[in-house]
Parts: structure tokens; C-alpha cells; sequence
């Protein structure tokens, strides 16, 4: 929202959520009626293409959001900024498809009840270039004032600082403005298509290709990473008059009274207003520089729904806590078809990119799902995955490695333990965050819990949090007979007696790992107000309303970790799991200890140091 808002701000449909693009339902069934119900000399078949038109302006964002943000994430061509994304931006941007839903009904309006518009022919050149000189004059040149009246204070205050909000730009960035100023902006890209109009030149490719160009440069323009390469203007000097760069238009988001230009800098040079740095900025940005990340947490895809909450996926999914969404089901090819070339190319891929103070971080994705972990014919292509990240890691220089959520299983790799016997000379640490977690789960139990039932698998994770309890006295009954004689040689002969097994259901407390009580009717044994602890890193299906059930072990960040803008898978925003943090203290400590197998740091020392650099619990429930 700009800072003091202006008539004409907020969108028309603003209120309806999602249910905006009901607004469209109208325009759809009337032109698919209108072509059903007249013969065929009589259809204008013209309207047909408006709705596939608008399904491709949507894809055509999306492919860009996902490109930008997975390139930005690597940080090659990444145009330095020194601020990040975060999740004020995102939500400021979520409409970014309102000036389409715009353009639909404009569309739909124009063929139905203007003479121009009906019955356009594919192609016409001459329509082609009329907009080429339309654009390059006309609308370059009063986009060009225009833009400088908007940062005029009166304009600025009421409507463009709304964009200017986001400094560090994504593609969608290009796009977020209140109501009136994307009106103004409409009527000025009119100019080339009224004018095909009005000299019966216009075709349907001429005006679909007209607007994709807006769209491409707009996106290309807020990208946040330079990709346009040095031999164009080696070879054609003349088009650094004609084409801006995304370097070009991040000085701009960064000074503000500089390059005002829309696609063409050419005014900004005849007017004086272009930014004398716009040339070294961008052969530093297209010259890269690589940046070797100090952390890198190593994770993987849960469900096939999680494959849009990805950062490079959806933004406004990735922003919110995981959960399934029925409209994803729809689009059921696209997670089948990314796991098939994944498949194919067979490594990880970066997803993330934070920084804390002087600490850099990434995270990266095995292209694998939970269910491929379960399989036993796929054990050792994903080991091997995990193997080849942790040695490119190695070479990168990366100093610690975090495994999150199956990629350290007991079963699966011996809690990380198999790559360090491959590779025992390893320079990069391996950290499964053990240590944090049980932490985590320790301080998350009530003070007054005298008794805790221990159900589910069990872990390395929920084996310490046991033996820790019966060292305070409080008792730990086991619900499996062979979990109760596995954790009982593990204890002190003075410290059994604290550990028991038992059969009943009555406890008020449960520590839960993976395993049969993740099941509805485990948890209805329970009576109620039980409380539900996870010792697992995947969170408890919640089958009663009437008990308690805690967060997987989390810690909230602080404010100094900066270009978080997603959430990690459940949980919420500006919160990160035990696992992926116990990584950024080891690397903040430099401590040069593995925590992988079955050894753990000590458990106090990790949670106090975790508690210095900033890091919060979680409130209880």
C-alpha cells in the first residue's frame, strides 16, 4: 500500500480473494455460448482466443518467478543489493495477476461490442510495424514523463511508492501497482493496438505478440539478475538505446531519480536522468561472482503437493506454512513431469539463499519425494545423491552440511554415519542436528510432567530424550516391549527404575516418533487433553480436537537472517526446524565435531549457544 493512498488504489475485486477470477466466468460462458448458438458463417472466432490467451500470460509470469528465483538463489548473475526479500514483499505482490484478470475483460468487452476487434486475421505485417513505431515513440516517450510525474511527492505518496517498496525486485515486482496507476499504464499501451484498429491493420498475433513483449521486458526488466549478454551491444551498439537491462532498471529500485525509462533508455539519455554507474553495474552483474555458501541445508520433497510450495514454485504457497490444497490435485502432470526430469539429471538443485550477518546460506533439494525413501530399490541412488552433494559441497568449500528430514535416517544411512566411513577425511562437517532437537523437545515438555509415554519408532532423537528424563527423575514408560529392553541397556542400573513399559493409554503426556501412532486410531486411544510431543521431524496428523499437539522441533530465527521469504515446509513463517538450525550454530561456533551417526554434542551447550546468537523456542501450545 503506498504511503498516504490515493482514489483509485485498491483493486475492484480486492475483496474476493481467490474467487476473484469469477469475474471472468461471465465473458467466458457468454463467448462460448455465442459460438455455440449462431451458425457457422455468423461466429467470430476471434473471442475464442482471448481465454487460452490468459491462461498464457499466467504461465508466462509463473515461468518467470520460478526462473528468476532459482537463479537468484545460485547467485552467479545475481544483481547485488544489500537488502533481501522477505515476507512483507511477497504479500504485497500476491496480486500480481489482477492487470491480467484486467486484461481478460477489457479483451472480452472489445470483441463483443467494438466492429474493430471482431473477425481479426492471424497476421499482418503492416500492423507489425506500426507498433514497432508506436512503441518507440509514443509510448516510450509519455511512459517516460509519466513515470517522472509519479515520483513527483504528491503522485509518489499517493500511488508509486507502493512499488517502490520493493527494493530487491522479482519479476512480479514489475506488475504490483494500485488500480489507477496500472489504468493509466493501459490506456499508454493502447496507443499501438487502437491505432492497428483504427487503420484495419491489427491481427491476433500482432496484438497477443505486442502484449508478450510487455510482459518479457517488464519481467526481464525486475528479474534481479542480469542474463542479457555482452556480444548484443558489442555487435549492435545502437541497441543500448533500444534496450534496457535488468542492472539498468535495478538502479532505479535502488536511487530512484535515475533510468525513468520503460523499455528504451534513449529518453534517459536525451533527458539527462540516466544513472552514470548503469554500465559498470552491468558488466559487474553479467561478469558473476561466485559465492560460496558457508551452510548449506541438504532436503528433500515430501508429497507431491509440496513441489509447488517450493520458493522457485508458487510465491504466495511457498510463504505459508505446507498444507494440501485440493486445486493443486488439478494440476497433478506438473510435479509427475518435474520428477521424471529430475529423474533424468539426477542431482540437486538450490532452492534458498540467506544470509546472517557475515554467514551465508543455501538450501538444496535432493529431487527425490518421501515415498521414493521407503522404497528399498531406491536406497542407494539417493545415498548416492547425497553422497555426490556432500563432496560437491566439499569442493565449494562449504563448512557445514545440515541433513534434513529423511536424508539422515537411521535406517537409510545410519544418521549420516555411512558417508563419513566412505569419506573419513572429509573437511565439511556433517550435522544432523540431534543434539538441537532433543533440546528443543526437552524444554517443550511442561514442568509438571511427572510421567511421559515414549510411542512410535523408535530414534535417535527420542532414545536421548529419554535417557535425559530419567536423569531428572521423571519416568518414561514405553510402549514396545523390545524399545523398552533396548533403551534399558543403555541406562545406568541406577536410572531403570525410572523406565518402564507399559501398555496403557492414560498418560497426559506422549513423546511420538514415526511409526503406527502417526494413524488416527493410535491417537484415540488417548484420553483427553493429552498432549501430543513429535520426536520426529515429520508433524502428527491431528485426529482429536480435544488434545494438544505440539510443533516439530523449531526454533524461532532472529531478525538478523535476512531473504527468508518461504516457509519450511509446516511450519511457520520466520521459523526454521531444529535440524537446519543446529547447522547455522555449529558453523556461527566454528566448531569442528561431526553430529552425525551416533554421536551428539552436548545437548545444553547447543541449545545455550543457539539462545546467544538469537535463535527463539516456540511458544507452546
Amino acid at each position: 500500500m503506498a504511503s498516504n493512498p490515493g482514489p483509485l488504489t485498491n483493486w475492484p475485486w480486492q475483496k474476493l480473494g481467490n474467487v476473484k477470477y469469477m469475474v471472468l466466468s461471465p465473458f467466458v460462458a457468454n463467448s462460448l455460448y455465442s459460438i455455440m448458438s449462431k451458425e457457422e458463417r455468423e461466429r467470430d472466432v476471434t473471442i475464442l482466443y482471448i481465454y487460452p490467451f490468459f491462461l498464457w500470460r499466467m504461465l508466462h509470469s509463473q515461468l518467470w518467478i520460478s526462473f528468476a528465483r532459482y537463479q537468484t538463489s545460485k547467485t552467479n548473475h545475481r544483481i547485488v543489493v544489500d537488502k533481501g526479500i522477505e515476507f512483507e514483499q511477497v504479500d504485497r505482490e500476491r496480486n500480481w495477476d489482477d492487470h491480467i484478470i484486467l486484461s481478460g475483460i477489457i479483451g472480452y468487452i472489445a470483441v463483443m461490442y467494438l466492429p474493430w476487434a471482431a473477425r481479426m486475421p492471424m497476421w499482418r505485417w503492416d500492423g507489425l510495424v506500426l507498433t514497432i513505431l508506436l512503441h518507440t515513440g509514443p509510448v516510450e516517450f509519455l511512459y517516460y514523463w509519466f513515470h517522472r510525474a509519479l515520483h513527483h511527492h504528491f503522485l509518489y505518496s499517493r500511488y508509486h511508492s507502493h512499488h517502490h517498496l520493493s527494493i530487491v525486485t522479482e519479476p512480479i515486482t514489475s506488475v504490483t501497482h494500485p488500480f489507477g496507476e496500472i489504468i493509466v499504464y493501459y490506456m499508454l499501451f493502447s496507443i499501438p493496438i487502437l491505432a492497428m484498429f483504427c487503420t484495419g491493420t491489427a491481427s491476433v498475433s500482432g496484438i497477443v505478440g505486442y502484449i508478450t513483449y510487455i510482459d518479457f521486458m517488464n519481467y526481464m526488466g525486475h528479474c534481479n539478475f542480469e542474463l542479457v549478454p555482452k556480444w548484443v551491444f558489442n555487435n549492435f551498439p545502437i541497441l543500448k538505446y533500444f534496450m534496457y537491462t535488468p542492472s539498468f532498471h535495478s538502479l532505479h529500485h535502488t536511487k530512484f531519480r535515475t533510468n525513468y525509462s520503460l523499455f528504451m533508455p534513449l529518453y534517459d539519455y536525451i533527458y539527462g536522468t540516466m544513472d552514470m554507474s548503469s554500465d559498470k553495474l552491468y558488466e559487474t552483474s553479467l561478469k558473476g561472482r561466485k559465492e560460496t555458501p558457508d551452510v548449506v541445508h541438504l532436503t528433500h520433497q515430501t508429497t507431491l503437493q509440496s513441489f509447488y510450495h517450493l520458493p522457485p514454485a508458487i510465491a504466495s504457497l511457498a510463504s505459508k506454512p505446507y498444507s494440501p490444497n485440493w486445486y493443486m490435485w488439478m494440476l497433478w502432470p506438473i510435479p509427475y513431469g518435474f520428477m521424471f526430469l529430475t529423474w533424468v539429471f539426477g542431482s540437486t538443485f538450490t532452492v534458498e539463499r540467506n544470509v546472517f550477518d557475515k554467514l551465508r546460506m543455501q538450501t538444496w533439494v535432493i529431487p527425490r519425494f518421501s515415498f521414493h525413501y521407503s522404497s528399498s530399490r531406491q536406497k542407494d541412488a539417493i545415498n548416492g545423491l547425497i553422497e555426490k552433494a556432500i563432496l560437491e559441497a566439499e569442493s565449494e568449500g562449504v563448512k557445514v552440511m545440515s541433513l534434513g528430514l529423511l536424508n539422515q535416517g537411521e535406517i537409510f544411512n545410519g544418521n549420516g554415519e555411512l558417508y563419513l566411513q566412505k569419506h573419513p577425511k572429509l573437511k565439511i562437517r556433517i550435522v544432523d542436528g540431534s543434539s538441537l532437537a532433543v533440546a528443543v523437545i526437552l524444554h517443550s515438555i511442561p514442568q509438571e510432567a511427572k510421567q511421559v509415554l515414549l510411542i512410535g519408532n523408535l530414534s535417535k532423537v527420542s532414545c536421548a530424550v529419554s535417557k535425559d528424563l530419567c536423569r531428572r527423575g521423571i519416568q518414561v514408560a514405553v510402549a514396545c516391549k523390545n524399545d523398552f529392553y533396548k533403551l534399558k541397556l543403555q541406562l545406568p542400573t541406577e536410572l531403570c527404575s525410572n523406565l518402564i513399559f507399559s501398555t496403557s493409554h492414560t498418560h497426559k503426556f506422549w513423546l511420538v516418533g514415526d511409526g503406527g501412532v502417526q494413524r488416527d486410531e493410535a491417537q484415540r486411544r488417548a484420553l483427553e487433553g493429552t498432549h501430543f510431543i513429535p520426536c520426529s521431524q515429520f508433524p502428527l496428523a491431528k485426529a482429536r480436537k480435544d488434545c494438544i499437539y505440539y510443533s516439530t522441533s523449531a526454533m524461532i530465527i532472529p531478525k538478523a537472517l535476512q531473504n527468508v521469504y518461504s516457509c519450511e515446509n509446516w511450519l511457520p513463517r520466520r521459523v526454521m526446524s531444529a535440524w537446519r538450525v543446529a547447522a547455522i550454530v555449529h558453523a556461527l561456533e566454528g566448531w569442528d565435531a561431526h553430529e552425525c551417526g551416533d554421536s551428539m554434542l552436548d545437548v545444553e551447550k547447543v541449545w545455550l549457544a543457539s539462545l546467544r546468537h538469537g535463535f527463539l523456542p516456540m511458544v507452546a501450545p
